[in-house]
């Protein structure tokens, strides 16, 4: 019986322990996640920021070529088309 008694102390000792264990573990992980969340929200803003750079340099050579008069074909042109 006291074996019992020992062995059971023993199996609550160890839950507990566990218990303490992923408790640590779990504030470990909000953190983490918490510190991933903002990493993923400035990475967002950045690629933002970048896709808008690109857009805007993509109208600005748009807007060079139309100024650039149009090529007179030549035969070669013709022959790679």
């Amino acid at each position: 019986m006291i074996s019992e008694f020992h062995q059971l102390s023993e199996k609550i000792g160890q839950l507990a322990e566990l218990t303490h264990a992923l408790r640590r573990e779990n504030v470990e992980l909000r953190l983490r996640a918490k510190d991933l969340q903002s990493e993923s929200e400035d990475l967002q803003r950045q690629n933002a920021e970048l896709q808008q750079r690109i857009d805007e340099a993509h109208q600005r050579v748009a807007a060079l070529l139309e100024k650039f008069p149009a090529l007179p074909s030549s035969p070669q042109d013709k022959e790679l088309a």
